[in-house]
This record gives structure tokens, C-alpha cells and sequence, in this order.
């Protein structure tokens, strides 16, 4: 027993050597990690945004002969109509093609008037016979008129009771009044035929004003109705007519420059299928609304010019032009660019420039929108790199590269 306790005194202790090891690698992994994700974030951070630019462009703020705005809309139509029928029917006839002129009261289609027809036809049949049986009872009337005069003198004479005398008396006062309601008859049954004639009519389809027609919307055998009974089966009108001279051009202007625009100021109107043709034209009224979406108010411009080349919902480029004399107009310098260069960040209009190849961003001013294009009042200068295309995550200071 001494020796064995001998021997164990002479063995050597080794600690755990696992337990420490474990503990290090949890402390080791978080480290790594970190040091990764930072390499990562690095590399990231190095590589350059693609990004597409265009150099801004100096403009004079009165280059444009006195506008004070230039905003972009449609040429509508304020009177125009899709011409259905009073009562559902089938087509029988079409009268009109697309660009066909038209007068008012002009046919344009015809429905089957076979019914509304026969329902004439019958309606003067009752007509004639509620004549013909007036025409009896006035004759009526007047043998009538013969019996009581001859009852009355037999009574006076006394060769006849008084009695006898009576019953004529009788007979004639009921002939009468049968000749009365006859006549009321005859009246009903004429405006019987009014009424089955005005069916009849309905029938067919006219034009309610002058105008051209834009769309052709049904063909013979088709069911037409003035109200839609689904299903697709049924039309709901013939066409459509514009009335021309009704022409007028409807734009969108932002709200925070709608002070800029007022009654029968002049307007240079341009259209985008005639870009070398500048229509005069002057604002009819602000329709006295925004719209809260799009942070616009609608201009109503009406054309001074009426022309065939000008059709319904063509698009328009317009300027509106200041009152105050050529002189007046300060052309304090301006830049343009692309709509899409300028970003909103909060209220406040912002651009990114291209600069020692990272994108800096600029606060602008906007003074104004045409077409594809806006004028900033300041914060970009002239020829400066703007960017056009880019990430909406794009930062200040970010790193970019113009791509092809």
C-alpha cells in the first residue's frame, strides 16, 4: 500500500488543455468576423456606382421671347359625344366611317323598326275607327234631334203622351254625350300615333351637333343599347363625334408656380407632331382645383388659331408669356437639365454632380419645366457634369463611374 502511494505521488498532473481551447475559439470567431465584414464593407465602399451624365446647358431666362413658364399637356375636345339610340335595338344600317364630317340632324344608323312600325300602322287603324264610329254618332245625333221634335209637337198637340216626348228627350241627351266620349276617343287615339311614331323614330340614330367622326363602334346585326347590359354583346353607342371648333389644349401646372398663370394671358403653343409651328393661343381659366396627388393645377388654353392639322388628344408643348415689356424681363443666367437629374429629398430639390469621380450633391432651385427638361435658378453652373442615371440609393460622396 506505501508503494502504490509512492508511485502516485510520482505521477504528473496535466491540466485540460480542451477547456481553455474551446473558450479562445469563442472569442476568436466574433473577431473574425468582424474583421470580414470590414474587409467586405471596404471593398464595397472602394467599388464605383455605374452612373449615365450629361453636361448642364446655360440658358437665358428670357430666351424663350417673355415666357415666364413652360409646362406640357393635350389637345382636348369640349364637346365631343358617343351617339347611342333612345332604345335598345338591332342595327340595321351604318351610315358613318371615321373622319367623315357630319351635319346636325345628318342620319348616322338605323335600328329595326319593324315593331314601331306595325304599332304605327295599328295606332292610325284605332284612329280611323274612332272616326268612323264619331261619324255615326253625329248622324245618330240628328235622328235623334227629328224623334224628340216630333214627340214634342205630338205631346203639345196632346195626340202623344208626355211620356213619349221624355224618352226622345233621353235618347237624344245620351247620343250626345256618346259623341262627346267618342270624341275624347279619336283625340287618345291620335296621340296614340304621336307616341308610336316617336318609337318609331327613335329607331333612328342622328347626329346632335357638326362634327368629324373619330370612332366607328358598331356594325349591322349588332344589339345596341343606351345603357350597358354586360356580357359584352351589347354596344353602347354607334360613334363618337368631335366637334373641331371645340378644341381647346388642357396642361398641368405645378402648384407652387400656378401665380405665374392668369385669364387671357398669351400662350405659344407647340405641337409635338409640328415642332417648327408656334400657335397663338391665350388661358381661358385655372380650373379652380389641385390635384393633391400630383401637385397640379389644370389650365384650361384656348387656341386662336383653328386648324385641321391640330386633332383631339395630339400633345402640346405651350409657354406661357409674361405682360411686362420686353425690357422688363431680367435674363438672369440659367442652366438645363434633364427632368430625371433633378431628385426630391424631403422639400427640398436636389442634383448630383460628377466631381474628381464621386457624386456630390447640390441643392437647386427649379425655375421651370419643358417638356423633357427643367432650369435651375442656381446650384448647378454651367457645363458642370450632372448625373442623370444612377441608384436611388446614391449618396454624397459615393464613388461613381460613367457607364456607356
Amino acid at each position: 500500500m506505501v508503494e502504490k502511494a509512492t508511485l502516485d505521488g510520482l505521477r504528473i498532473s496535466r491540466p485540460d488543455v480542451e477547456a481553455p481551447s474551446r473558450k479562445r475559439w469563442w472569442i476568436i470567431v466574433p473577431v473574425l468576423l468582424v474583421i470580414v465584414a470590414g474587409i467586405v464593407w471596404a471593398v464595397t465602399r472602394s467599388q464605383a456606382t455605374e452612373v449615365k451624365v450629361v453636361p448642364a446647358r446655360a440658358v437665358a431666362a428670357g430666351s424663350g421671347g417673355g415666357a415666364v413658364l413652360n409646362a406640357s399637356g393635350y389637345v382636348t375636345a369640349r364637346r365631343q359625344a358617343t351617339v347611342s339610340s333612345k332604345v335598345t335595338g338591332k342595327v340595321t344600317e351604318v351610315l358613318i366611317e371615321e373622319g367623315m364630317q357630319v351635319k346636325e340632324g345628318q342620319v348616322l344608323a338605323r335600328l329595326d323598326s319593324s315593331y314601331p312600325s306595325r304599332s304605327v300602322a295599328l295606332a292610325r287603324a284605332e284612329a280611323a275607327a274612332a272616326a268612323s264610329a264619331l261619324e255615326e254618332t253625329r248622324v245618330r245625333i240628328r235622328e235623334a234631334q227629328l224623334d224628340y221634335d216630333r214627340a214634342n209637337r205630338l205631346a203639345q198637340s196632346e195626340i202623344a203622351s208626355r211620356a213619349d216626348a221624355d224618352r226622345a228627350r233621353a235618347q237624344l241627351d245620351a247620343t250626345r254625350a256618346r259623341l262627346h266620349a267618342q270624341t275624347d276617343q279619336l283625340a287618345t287615339a291620335r296621340r296614340q300615333i304621336d307616341l308610336q311614331s316617336q318609337s318609331l323614330e327613335d329607331t333612328i340614330i342622328r347626329a346632335p351637333f357638326d362634327g368629324v367622326v373619330v370612332s366607328k363602334d358598331a356594325q349591322p346585326g349588332e344589339m345596341i343599347s343606351p345603357v350597358s347590359a354586360g356580357g359584352g354583346f351589347t354596344r353602347t353607342g354607334i360613334g363618337t363625334i368631335v366637334d373641331m371648333a371645340s378644341l381647346e389644349i388642357e396642361v398641368d401646372v405645378n402648384e407652387a408656380y400656378i401665380n405665374r398663370v392668369h385669364p387671357n394671358q398669351k400662350v405659344e403653343a407647340v405641337l409635338d407632331a409640328y415642332p417648327d409651328w408656334r400657335i397663338p393661343a391665350h388661358v381661358i381659366t385655372a380650373v379652380p382645383t389641385a390635384d393633391r396627388q400630383k401637385a397640379t393645377v389644370k389650365v384650361r388654353i384656348a387656341l386662336d388659331q383653328k386648324d385641321q392639322r391640330v386633332l383631339p388628344d395630339m400633345g402640346v408643348k405651350v409657354s406661357f408669356i409674361t405682360d411686362e415689356p420686353a425690357g422688363a424681363v431680367q435674363a438672369a443666367p440659367m442652366v438645363e437639365v434633364p427632368k430625371s437629374a433633378v431628385r426630391r429629398d424631403g422639400e427640398q430639390d436636389i442634383v448630383f454632380v460628377l466631381k474628381d469621380g464621386k457624386a456630390e450633391r447640390r441643392a437647386v432651385k427649379v425655375a421651370s419645366s419643358d417638356g423633357n427638361n427643367s432650369r435651375l435658378a442656381s446650384g448647378v453652373a454651367d457645363a458642370e457634369t450632372v448625373i442623370v442615371v444612377a441608384p436611388p440609393e446614391l449618396k454624397d460622396g459615393d464613388k461613381v463611374k460613367v457607364g456607356k
